[in-house]
């Protein structure tokens, strides 16, 4: 996410953090750099502008030049200015409005939003208890109300009716008395967008949202759009009253400059980020722990919280038991483990959210990483019969060139799993009993474990 903002930011931090001792040159050249690292970026002009004055102001006071650490100091400067670039404090959805409450989407084509749709009608169901409907009206492409319709079924959400035959304003009407009827908590109005910017396109969402008064008007926005996000956000802010803006495909080769604009441009706070394509990747954003994300220190908080959202606790408690008994680590186990993995979003959500050493980018160590590997890995498991899962000691030749194929994969992939999974046998039954408790005896500065 943000791999260029990051990268170039990473670098420029790694070598202030590295000296003991920083002069009022050090602190200009390591203001220029971040400001070309914000250029790269593709951040709005203005926003770079206004950014790189207030670092450059803080950093030449007297807590950086007279700390003991003054390469800390820098950072937190640059951090704090970054969580101010993208919004102080988390904006939550308001619902606070007689049901249903409306939530109009607007943005270009392209930016995501029928898909954005699905994901906010999901994460107000699941996360906030809200029965929820959406309504399509894109009556410019002929796809957008069977693909909405689509999305509806498969999270199981009302899909209200729309036609193409019919003008957009009646069809969000139709739809708003419709959901009032079937005592629906909130109705999500996604609208037609346009390659490119025009009065018909801002006339036309301008009248959905008097017909429907919606209590959020959400700005849809590609991550990827660069100075074009900008432009259109301009221009959306101009002709509606946004209350906040949803950014998508952050999982993709995002810059960052649109997060960084957006706000700034439209003076609304960004609610919501995407972070992949399966309708369970929205997330709310957090503006602070972004930040960390960009200057590479991580986001654990967001991890923990996605770990107890998304890891069955009852599986995860079976093996605890398992391994305490010294009952072993089977391929099931294996499985199990894998899967919640793929769940979180797979190794590179992963390493996103992960603290990384100086030198390191979340892009080098996926590099280093095959994304397939887990899928493979499942394949493979797959392929074994039951018993084979369970008793990883009867697996011979024969049986691994059977499993092998039967996943479509090389010998030496099963081979490999296989040892793999042999090691880790190997360490669970060294937890068995006190087993863990004997292998942290001898770690310094860890409570009760002293000799």
């Amino acid at each position: 996410m943000f791999n260029t903002l990051t990268e170039r930011l990473k670098g420029v931090l790694d070598q202030v953090r590295g000296r003991g001792r920083l002069t009022e040159e050090n602190i200009q050249d390591a203001v220029r750099d971040v400001r070309r690292a914000l250029i790269e970026a593709d951040v709005a002009l203005p926003v770079v502008r206004e950014f790189v004055e207030a670092v450059r102001t803080r950093a030449l006071g007297a807590d950086v030049l007279r700390s003991l650490t003054p390469g800390q100091v820098f950072v937190k400067i640059v951090h704090d200015q970054l969580v101010s670039a993208l919004g102080e404090g988390t904006a939550g959805i308001n619902l606070r409005a007689q049901p249903p409450a409306v939530i109009l989407l607007a943005g270009l084509q392209g930016a995501g939003k029928t898909t954005t749709a699905a994901k906010l009608a999901l994460y107000l169901r699941d996360r906030l208890g809200k029965r929820v409907g959406m309504v399509s009206t894109d009556t410019q492409r002929p796809a957008a109300m069977l693909q909405l319709a689509k999305l509806a079924e498969s999270i199981d959400v009302p899909a209200l009716p729309s036609q193409p035959t019919e003008a957009p304003v009646d069809i969000a009407a139709g739809a708003l008395a419709a959901a009032r009827r079937q005592m629906l908590d909130v109705l999500i109005v996604d609208t037609a967008g346009r390659s490119r910017l025009d009065a018909p396109l801002l006339d036309e969402v301008r009248r959905i949202h008097g017909a429907v008064d919606p209590i959020e008007t959400l700005f849809v926005v590609d991550s990827m759009a660069g100075q074009d996000a900008v432009n259109a956000a301009r221009a959306f802010a101009d002709a509606l009253p946004l209350t906040g803006v949803i950014l998508t495909k952050a999982d993709g080769d995002a810059r960052g400059g649109a997060a960084l604009s957006v706000k700034s441009v439209t003076g609304q706070p960004i609610k919501f980020i995407g972070t992949g394509e399966a309708v369970t990747a929205l997330e709310p954003f957090h503006p602070d722990r972004m930040a960390s994300r960009i200057i590479g220190m991580g986001d654990v908080l967001g991890l923990v919280e996605q770990v107890q959202q998304k890891v069955d606790a009852e599986k995860a408690a079976r093996l605890s038991e398992k391994v305490t008994k010294g009952k072993g680590f089977d391929f099931e186990d294996l499985r199990d483990q894998l899967e919640q993995i793929t769940s979180l979003g797979g190794l590179d959500a992963l390493i996103d959210k992960m603290p990384l050493p100086a030198g390191m980018t979340a892009d080098k160590l996926a590099g280093q990483m095959d994304p397939r590997m887990l899928r493979r890995q499942i394949a493979i498991i797959n392929s074994m019969t039951a018993r084979e899962r369970r008793s990883p000691g009867i697996i011979d030749g024969s049986r691994r060139r059977r499993i092998a194929a039967g996943a479509g994969l090389p010998v030496q992939d099963v081979n490999r799993l296989l040892k793999q999974h042999a090691q880790m046998q190997k360490v669970m039954k060294q937890m068995k009993g006190g087993g863990l408790r004997r292998m942290l005896r001898g770690l310094p500065g860890l409570p009760g474990m002293r000799r």
